[in-house]
């Protein structure tokens, strides 16, 4: 039986990347973590989840939620630290918390 950890571990991304990614589909994390490994290998697979977790960034900010913005932010650091090939998000989006 593969385990959450054995799909976290195959699927190239960590484990607050595919949380993220499980928020905004609105999916369990195992769910989550086969998306990722499919949306990796996609044309703009990668854009879409940095859309993804900005899209938890803005979620977050509308129902106040300041916590939750500074750790997202911080997943959106890492996955543009981790993929420099994905531009940044559009103007109006930073990885900055207190710029959202």
């Amino acid at each position: 039986m593969i385990s959450l950890e054995d799909c976290l571990a195959m699927c190239g991304l960590s484990e607050a990347e595919v949380q993220a990614i499980a928020e905004h589909e609105h999916i369990p994390e195992i769910a989550a973590a086969g998306l990722a490994q499919y949306l990796l290998r996609e044309a703009h697979g990668l854009e879409r989840i940095r859309d993804m977790i900005c899209d938890d960034i803005r979620a977050a900010a509308e129902r106040g939620d300041e916590k939750h913005v500074r750790e997202l932010a911080g997943v959106l650091k890492e996955f543009l630290h981790n993929h420099p090939d994905v531009h940044p998000p559009a103007a109006g989006m930073s990885d900055q918390p207190d710029t959202v």
